[in-house]
């Protein structure tokens, strides 16, 4: 086993503060798309997640996800309940690194996947009832998912590539958002009025923090201070950027004025679709994934949603879920083994191998099939034990009142 590397350490330390960045990223990306009367209960959605997830993560969740096989490939065991035996050594996931160090990293993964969720639900969840269903949906969703892809799991063995979450963090997440928010039911005033985003500097500032976090998120999943860190990083930058363009372009040709909003969309969305493929694929690839992106998702979030009538508040759906299926698709297109060991076969451009492209395709059936048994599992948990909507008066109240009591700006009269 390799000797510990201080500046693979410092790396992966640096990764993961970024990586936890991404969450109150998340909070004012989702807070400015809200009605003000309920930011503070969308921005709270987001951030109490790192307090839960991060005790859950100690406790179980890092076993669970990449502690030793419990049969199957499916889970793991609880040996390292409590992060017992997780200690400063190495370990075969990071030889270069500290066990502990590879475990903070993973964690932030396991804050933010299922804060993306949330932004199906705003303006109409109880926070009660949000906060059990996120703690059970960790573990009957997001464990055995990054047990199946990251810990030596069956999707794993199939040779299926996941460079930083596609599968495991927005495929779960989107396609999990659009079935909780089914379950959940529309908002009262859904189809009847408008519903405009409050703050779109919150927005922008949100989105740009992800932009940021997502260098730690996408370069940090290398695992080490090294060359295919660079290459994450870059067609990372590159994605995000081209899709952005794409975004403003289809804007510009539907409406005639590119906006702020779909700026700040393009670029996420971006994010989210280089993300399974960002270690794998060569720049010139991210410019095809990010070109792309943006037309799926801009036709899924406005023609889609709308003939299909969910109330999706925030598109988690249409950009996690729908970018992640794609990046996951286009991983198994462009992936090279001469970029990364990893890769069991070349993508289906270069020679019209199938292997790879059949292996995500199952991989990706896979996440979707977890993801909409197991959100219907935890809802309906829920259900039995408590209320998982507010009232209508609170509802047209506004949550921030209703579940938090506080109003988000001082001069908040009940209006929107």
């Amino acid at each position: 086993m390799s000797l510990l590397n201080n500046g693979d350490t410092a790396f992966v330390l640096m990764s993961s503060a970024l990586v936890l960045l991404m969450t109150p990223g998340l909070a004012f990306f989702y807070g400015g798309m809200v009605r003000r009367k309920n930011v503070l209960n969308t921005m709270m959605s987001s951030f109490f997640i790192m307090g839960l997830a991060s005790v859950m993560w100690v406790l179980i969740g890092y076993s669970l996800s990449f502690g030793p096989d419990a049969g199957g490939g499916i889970i793991g065991t609880l040996k390292w309940l409590g992060l017992n035996g997780v200690g400063l050594a190495p370990s075969s996931y990071a030889p270069t690194i500290p066990h502990l160090a590879y475990a903070a990293f993973q964690m932030m993964f396991a804050i933010i996947t299922p804060a993306l969720i949330t932004g199906a639900l705003v303006e109409r969840m109880r926070f009660s009832a949000l906060f059990v269903f996120i703690a059970l949906w960790s573990i009957v969703v997001y464990y055995p998912l990054a047990h199946m892809l990251w810990g030596g799991g069956i999707l794993e063995k199939l040779g299926a590539l996941d460079f930083a979450g596609g599968n495991v963090v927005h495929i779960s997440s989107g396609v999990s958002a659009l079935v909780a928010s089914i379950m959940l039911g529309r908002r009262k005033e859904y189809g009847m009025s408008n519903y405009h985003p409050h703050n779109i500097p919150f927005v922008l500032l949100g989105a740009s923090l992800l932009w940021f976090g997502w260098f730690g998120f996408n370069a940090g999943s290398a695992v080490g201070a090294n060359g295919l860190a660079v290459l994450a990083f870059m067609n990372t930058n590159t994605a995000a950027a081209t899709a952005m363009l794409s975004f403003m372009f289809i804007e510009k040709i539907k409406t005639g004025k590119p906006t702020v909003l779909g700026a700040a969309t393009g670029a996420v969305i971006g994010l989210v679709a280089i993300t399974p493929a960002a270690g794998f694929v060569p720049i010139w690839a991210s410019l095809i994934i990010g070109a792309l992106v943006s037309p799926i998702c801009y036709f899924t979030i406005t023609v889609i949603k709308s003939k299909l009538g969910y109330d999706d508040s925030l598109d988690a759906f249409g950009c996690h879920g729908i970018g992640g299926i794609w990046g996951g698709i286009a991983t198994g297109l462009f992936a090279q083994k001469s970029i990364n060991p990893v890769v069991k076969w070349d993508g289906l451009v270069y020679g019209g191998n199938y292997h790879l492209i059949v292996a995500q395709i199952i991989a990706i059936g896979t996440t979707i099939v977890l993801a909409v048994v197991g959100t219907i599992v935890c809802m309906s948990i829920v259900k039995l034990f408590m209320k998982i909507r507010v009232s209508p008066r609170e509802e047209a109240d506004g949550l921030d009142i209703a579940e938090h009591g506080e109003p988000a700006y001082p001069s908040f009269t009940g209006m929107d």
